[in-house]
């Protein structure tokens, strides 16, 4: 496996970024952090999941790590356009099989996956506790959105009718991993709930709960539960893609628990 630091233009400004390579690639897989985090959240579950044949991606979104200071002045769309410099990044490179992009979204990085597939072509969909947003002030710098109004607007079940995010959910027609902390004090159950409901033209829908886990997952037993069901289910979504017999049907299958 051979891995490097890249920095990539993204509206004039700089992207930095990891790439993982394995020996072999199939899929590419594409990791986006969420608000306050940064890629280094992701790059020891990456290189896991680089080692099962995949060319994975992690960055730092605009207003985080080396661009911090910035972070006032981010706004959704800055956001927006950050996940798609990336993601043309990925797919651009020539063992990447551009039919087979994964896209694993954190939080915030969770929102703008959902927005990435009305824009791009994303074949699987992993949210760990994707946030929500009411589409109003999409120009206002996102650390400059209202808290209060925000969480209100998370605190009730929304379908996907007036809700950007939400109606790309309804549109994906990929396969969703959906993964909710019992504790979350930032995404709380009815936008999980919400997003859960909007997903109904998935190819198949896993929704798991991290029983004890707060937003962040702080508890290292929990980033393992976590980490367990990410990768699992990334393998069995690899081993499918990989059959060389004729494409199953589709289907809807909701699931809900930890996992092992």
């Amino acid at each position: 496996m051979s891995d490097g630091s890249v920095t990539l233009p993204a509206e004039g400004r700089p992207l930095d970024g990891t790439l993982l390579r394995p020996d072999k690639l199939v899929p590419g897989v594409l990791f986006v952090h969420g608000w306050g985090g940064s890629q280094e959240q992701d790059l020891a579950r990456a290189e896991e999941i680089a080692q099962l044949g995949c060319l994975c991606f992690t960055f730092n979104l605009r207003g985080h790590a080396k661009t911090e200071p910035q972070r006032d002045q981010v706004t959704r769309e800055d956001g927006l356009e950050d996940v798609l410099a990336a993601y043309d990044f990925l797919a651009g490179q020539e063992s990447v099989d551009p039919s087979a992009i994964m896209v694993v979204g954190t939080s915030y990085g969770g929102y703008l996956s959902t927005l990435l597939t009305t824009l791009r072509p994303v074949s699987w969909l992993a949210l760990r506790v994707p946030a929500l947003y009411p589409d109003a002030h999409w120009d206002v710098p996102k650390a400059k959105l209202d808290k209060a109004e925000v969480f209100a607007y998370r605190s009730h079940f929304r379908g996907p009718t007036g809700d950007r995010a939400l109606t790309a959910c309804e549109q994906f027609r990929g396969d969703v991993l959906l993964v909710e902390s019992e504790f979350d004090e930032h995404v709380p159950h009815p936008a999980i709930a919400s997003f859960v409901g909007a997903f109904r033209h998935a190819n198949s829908l896993s929704y798991r709960v991290v029983h004890g886990a707060d937003h962040a997952m702080r508890a290292p037993e929990c980033r393992q539960r976590y980490n367990r069901i990410l990768i699992r289910w990334i393998e069995e979504m690899i081993r499918g893609a990989r059959r060389s017999d004729a494409a199953p049907p589709r289907s809807f299958v909701a699931s809900k628990g930890e996992g092992l």
